[in-house]
């Protein structure tokens, strides 16, 4: 098995150092992990269900006030 290619989010801010890492775990799976801290482990979605999460940040119907 080969390690999956990390790599940090173009749209990761810089807040707190605020930092997202993507990774194509497979075919049927993309996985999203903190940078300041991947032993945590990372969440793995389908790629619909990434590109859903991902239509919802850039709408910002996931900021808080």
């Amino acid at each position: 098995m080969t390690h999956p290619a990390w790599r940090k989010s173009s749209r990761s801010g810089t807040e707190r150092n605020a930092c997202v890492e993507v990774a194509d775990l497979s075919t049927q799976a993309v996985g999203v992990r903190d940078s300041k801290n991947p032993s945590l482990g990372h969440l793995s979605l389908t790629p619909a269900n990434f590109s859903g999460l991902l239509a919802h940040i850039k709408r910002g119907t996931l900021d808080h006030a």
